[in-house]
């Protein structure tokens, strides 16, 4: 039996299976978009006008078309000040006229007189002037988007000018963008108060000239440059910084990521209605047309000289002790494991020759943490058959290995990133946060930019574990099977194996997100939120196995829930007659 869809009265009425049946069904008709392209190819930078006056209507046509303009977290930060005195269209002018002098100097002979022949400016002749003003006096941490781009607002208002040039081209009217002023000098003009910005001068007006293609460029100034000039393929290309890895996997195709969305677009329930769990479904997904039904908690357990500094509340030999519960089935990670169905492995991950304290040398070598990651590569295939995999570790004094890790990956200091870990008290995250300080001046002192190679950091400041869990996050991402994430240990090993395969963040879930201070820079740079976050101390994978049994949920759900039928728009409407 299907039911018919539930259409929202507000917003949009379409379903998946709409949109997948014509993905161009979106487009105006042909004779549209090419009037939108024509009006594109048109518009020009006009300098000479008529002084007839612009109608009001038409002014606010223009004025609306600036704010209709995209704006980050729809802030609107734009003010349009409307200038028609003469008054102050004379002293703008005079603005204008000084600094239009004071920029020739700085230019050669030849094109300093090139720069004076030109009529950079109308302001004196348009009968309107616009000064599109940004009002900046919101912290950008509180306007969303701007917390990472603070001049997103500005770039916003740059929007809304192309919005009104456009929108003046479109209606035969002129416009032309002077950003010939001091801007202290242009605020003062206006009595802009502290906080408020411009972006220059529009004048506006009937064209006195009807260019037919840019002004700079008919007059020898400069020329466009060929579209396939500015056209850049997957980054910037640069022979001067570091090589950057080649990765070999890649993610999800776009096709992949749609389907996997689709398949909760017919529910019979409200869009996206579990939230950060319906993003994390689809998600895994998009990975493969079967998702996993089961899957496996692995622990890797390790050693750490770094413990004998006096970082960590326990003995060294509770490692063992763990592991060796683990093994049993009866550790805290275990036993939760098996309440969520997953089998458990796990592998004590040791070096040949004694590892190093951090401080005074290398954890281990390259060749050691090379070796670790291809073990821990056919582990991770080998557990792909079974489903998704669960990471876990153990290890006293993990976690001081882990913030050193974190300081160097994303530029943290000590005290940013060192945590209590298991039961430390302040003095000990003291002695931590001097410990991590000088492993991390130890290992930039001694390897300097080739900590930019993940194996070469882990080898300089990580532990056996993390080099295996990286290796196993990295078979799982190769067999395309989710790698459901723990504490910090286990996102910087994550973390590790993106910077070898970027491509490997696709198969990544956030389990939680723990206490540790460095644990949510280290999940913001993955790009992840994780599904819970219940302050939780326990290593082992317990996070990871109570959001895997989480997600398996929600993909049960996902197959379960009701579907409406395709198609049933119409009937669910109220004031519609069933048929």
């Amino acid at each position: 039996m299907t039911w018919p869809r539930p259409v929202p009265l507000v917003g949009d009425p379409t379903s998946a299976a709409d949109r997948s049946a014509a993905p161009a069904g979106w487009a105006f008709d042909q004779a549209t978009v090419t009037a939108v392209h024509s009006v594109l190819a048109a518009r020009r930078d006009v300098r000479r006008y008529r002084p007839d006056p612009v109608p009001p209507e038409l002014l606010r046509q223009v004025l609306t078309a600036g704010h209709q303009a995209p704006s980050v977290g729809h802030s609107q930060p734009w003010r349009f000040i409307v200038v028609t005195g003469q008054a102050a269209r004379d002293r703008a002018a005079l603005l204008a006229d000084r600094e239009r002098l004071r920029q020739a100097e700085l230019l050669t002979a030849e094109r300093r007189a090139m720069l004076l022949d030109l009529q950079l400016d109308g302001i004196r002749e348009a009968p309107v002037g616009v000064v599109v003003a940004c009002d900046r006096r919101t912290p950008p941490a509180g306007v969303l988007g701007r917390a990472s781009f603070a001049d997103a607002d500005m770039w916003s208002c740059a929007c809304a000018v192309q919005n009104m040039w456009l929108a003046a081209r479109a209606a035969g009217l002129g416009l032309g963008w002077v950003t010939l002023f001091q801007p202290a000098d242009l605020a003062g003009l206006l009595q802009l108060p502290d906080g408020v910005a411009t972006l220059g001068w529009l004048c506006l007006g009937w064209p006195d000239e009807r260019p037919p293609g840019p002004g700079l460029e008919r007059r020898g100034w400069s020329h466009r440059l060929p579209l396939d000039d500015v056209i850049m393929a997957e980054r910037w290309p640069s022979a001067d910084e570091p090589a950057r890895p080649v990765s070999h996997l890649a993610g999800p195709d776009p096709q992949a990521v749609v389907a996997g969305r689709d398949t909760g677009d017919d529910l019979l329930t409200v869009p996206d209605s579990l939230g950060v769990l319906d993003a994390t479904v689809n998600r895994v997904l998009a990975l493969r047309p079967v998702p996993p039904a089961g899957g496996t908690l692995f622990v890797a357990a390790a050693d750490h000289p770094v413990a004998r500094h006096g970082v960590s509340a326990y003995q060294p030999s509770v490692t063992a002790d763990v592991f060796s519960a683990t093994l049993r089935g009866v550790s805290l990670g275990a036993a939760i494991a098996r309440q969520a169905g997953l089998a458990v492995e796990a592998r004590y991950a040791s070096l040949a020759a004694a590892g190093g304290d951090l401080v005074d040398t290398d954890a281990m070598t390259v060749a050691d943490a090379r070796a670790l990651a291809e073990d821990g590569r056919a582990i991770g295939r080998r557990l792909s058959d079974r489903g998704l995999i669960c990471l876990g570790e153990v290890g006293i004094g993990n976690t001081t290995v882990a913030a050193a890790l974190s300081c160097v990956l994303l530029d943290l200091q000590p005290d940013g990133a060192v945590g209590l870990g298991a039961g430390a008290d302040a003095a000990m995250v003291r002695r931590k946060q001097q410990v991590v300080g000088q492993a991390v001046a130890r290992a930039r002192r001694t390897h300097g930019k080739r900590l930019a190679d993940p194996w070469v950091l882990v080898s300089s400041l990580g532990g056996p574990e993390v080099a295996l869990l990286a290796g196993v996050t990295l078979g799982a991402a190769e067999r395309r099977v989710p790698v459901v994430l723990d504490g910090l240990l286990t996102s910087v090993a994550a973390l590790l194996a993106v910077r070898a395969e970027p491509a490997v963040q696709a198969v990544l879930v956030a389990g939680q997100r723990s206490r540790e201070r460095a644990h949510q820079a280290v999940l913001t740079d993955l790009g992840l939120e994780p599904l819970l976050q219940l302050r939780l101390r326990s290593g082992e994978g317990v996070g990871a196995c109570l959001a895997a049994q989480l997600l398996l949920t929600a993909l049960r759900a996902r197959r379960a829930t009701a579907r409406v039928a395709a198609g049933s728009a119409r009937e669910s409407r109220p004031g519609k007659k069933r048929g």
